[in-house]
């Protein structure tokens, strides 16, 4: 009996990304008339369990993990949790359901991605390309300067693309989006040049939230009916409003993007957030 080869230079099979982490944004309502149910005692030690699950600390922990309150009907809080193993952030989400709070942890919304390097980023070669385009004189100290400061960050950018670090602010906003397929504005048939022209555009409007906005762009495409999830996080709530805002005046967004529902929550520890959902009183 004759059996299947095996390809030959490829790697072996895995859930892990060969690089980055895998994510999840994950949206609950509270089931008061569930919650009802439960005795006092049930109650307490639910909420410790559940708060030992939602400690970015706990020994069993993803690589990161924030929970947030969430305002609106739409969901009373939410996680967001990355890690390689997308098992994992799971076990996290079944324990939660399966604790003694469980019944009353009614999940909402949910959206699954992975951390990537846009195609948009430049190389090092690219920028020094984009520099001499716009005039610049290879020879010239200054320009020489600007290739070598960005190849020194470069490297330090994409790595907290991939394994971003939670920025330590109280406004957490997410949104899926996509880039639109119209007939008379496909983001897909358009030449890359184009497409990174309009993104650097869009870059540049971002840059000016620089130290009072945040952002993650998380890919779902083949994970989620978006193709991206945007993070936000925020040192005040009006930030968010302003970037959004003008941000959608640039023609990446304005011509090619379509949004998906937007979340807003406030970051808090696991006890402060039990707190404010009055499970814990």
């Amino acid at each position: 009996m004759n059996r299947p080869r095996t390809p030959q230079n490829l790697p072996d099979p895995t859930i892990k990304t060969s690089e980055g982490w895998h994510c999840l944004h994950i949206y609950y309502n509270i089931d008061r008339a569930a919650l009802a149910q439960l005795s006092q005692e049930e109650i307490t030690a639910g909420a410790k369990a559940v708060s030992e699950l939602m400690d970015p600390m706990h020994d069993d922990a993803p690589e990161r993990v924030q929970c947030f309150a969430v305002t609106g009907h739409r969901a009373d809080f939410g996680m967001m949790m990355l890690d390689y193993n997308p098992l994992k952030i799971d076990r996290v989400h079944q324990r939660l359901r399966s604790s003694v709070l469980g019944p009353a942890l009614q999940p909402s919304y949910s959206f699954v991605s992975i951390t990537e390097v846009s195609e948009y980023v430049p190389t090092v070669e690219q920028y020094s390309e984009k520099l001499r385009l716009a005039g610049a004189n290879a020879e010239d100290p200054a320009y020489q300067a600007k290739v070598a400061a960005y190849e020194q960050r470069l490297p330090m950018m994409n790595k907290q693309r991939l394994y971003p670090d939670f920025p330590d602010w109280p406004v957490h906003c997410f949104y899926p989006m996509n880039k639109i397929r119209h007939p008379q504005a496909n983001w897909y048939t358009e030449p890359f040049s184009k497409r990174s022209s309009l993104m650097a555009e869009h870059a540049t409007s971002g840059i000016k939230f620089a130290g009072r906005v945040s952002q993650l762009i998380t890919a779902s495409t083949g994970f989620d009916d978006w193709e991206w999830g945007v993070t936000l996080w925020s040192r005040a709530p009006e930030y968010i409003k302003e970037i959004v805002y003008t941000m959608r005046f640039d023609q990446a967004s304005a011509r090619y993007a379509e949004f998906g529902p937007f979340y807003i929550g406030y970051v808090m520890t696991p006890e402060k957030l039990l707190n404010h959902l009055q499970i814990l009183r």
